[in-house]
């Protein structure tokens, strides 16, 4: 990859306030698709890759947060319909991108993203593991979504979800095992530790869009474990997929997802409460007081007695 002279230049980050970015978006008068990928690939320079990839995104009007990271890229955003073939076109010109697989949104009720992110980190998921004592590519099967499908049909299986608490908890497979992590970094580590009984049983593995199972498989064989499978593509594949062939779907209730909307609706099923009072719920938000900020679940009668806000001592700090 060659470096642009040009980038000293360029503004190569976003310098819109919140209320201009709603302003901008709200104005369009086109359609938006958001779609997820990542890759493990070796980026010789992810700073130079961050910059030439956000000068290309940022002429296709596309927003979201994207991480890089010398041991690869992971993406979630929203592209302009009419741009969409040009951003494909655009992947498949990048060595890092080609044959790239994309796993499309089922739901647009709400804007994913309202600004391009794009920022070079040390991985491109905090996994707190050490990738010189294990070897990373030796990954578990990867099941498509009809095989993970009749898959988890079986009695004989243990279907483990990756993700953190606040996602298994308004949506999951049906009998699966749901570590209680807040971090991936504490999740991949209980489940070798719950599963050392299992360790010749078939496992299989599910996040939201794949990336967290490359580690998380690799990390279980590693450990012994010897017959490790993931779902390729997550529940957001899954969900599209089992949706396309008319499949009573084994994932219940909603998908959390790390954008804006906040989630997906799979199935009608309402698996959690409000933290507020308590009935049923599934509908999170991040607390309205700047100072806070939490994730929690809170049912619109809440939101509104409370103003978005997560508890009393929080509304009382936000309307002085």
């Amino acid at each position: 990859m060659k470096t642009n002279k040009y980038f000293n230049k360029m503004v190569l980050y976003n310098r819109l306030s919140p209320e201009e970015l709603k302003e901008r978006i709200e104005s369009e008068d086109f359609q938006r698709k958001t779609v997820s990928f990542y890759r493990y690939v070796i980026i010789d320079n992810p700073q130079e890759f961050r910059d030439e990839l956000y000068i290309t995104l940022d002429e296709l009007q596309c927003y979201g947060r994207i991480y890089v990271a010398n041991e690869g890229i992971n993406a979630q955003m929203n592209i302009p319909e009419h741009n969409i073939e040009l951003f494909k076109n655009y992947l498949d010109s990048v060595e890092y991108l080609h044959n790239m697989p994309l796993k499309w949104a089922i739901e647009e009720k709400e804007h994913s993203f309202l600004k391009l992110i794009i920022k070079v980190r040390p991985k491109i998921v905090a996994d707190g593991l050490n990738d010189t004592v294990f070897d990373v590519t030796d990954v578990g099967t990867h099941l498509t979504p009809l095989e993970f499908h009749e898959l988890s049909l079986r009695d004989d299986i243990f279907i483990v979800d990756m993700r953190n608490n606040y996602e298994s908890e308004v949506g999951h497979f049906k009998n699966a095992i749901k570590p209680d992590a807040e971090t991936f970094r504490e999740e991949i580590k209980m489940v070798v530790d719950e599963l050392e009984f299992a360790k010749d049983k078939k496992i299989l593995l599910y996040c939201t869009g794949g990336v967290r199972c490359e580690k998380a498989s690799a990390w279980l064989k590693h450990h012994g474990f010897s017959d490790v499978n993931q779902l390729h593509g997550g529940v957001i594949a899954y969900a599209a997929e089992v949706k396309s062939q008319n499949l009573e779907s084994q994932f219940i209730g909603k998908n959390f997802v790390f954008d804006n909307r906040l989630g997906e609706r799979v199935t009608d099923d309402i698996l959690s409460n409000c933290h507020q009072c308590g009935n049923p719920s599934d509908r999170h938000t991040n607390c309205a007081l700047d100072s806070c900020h939490d994730l929690v679940i809170q049912c619109e009668k809440c939101a509104d007695e409370y103003a978005g806000c997560c508890s009393s001592q929080c509304y009382d700090n936000f309307t002085e």
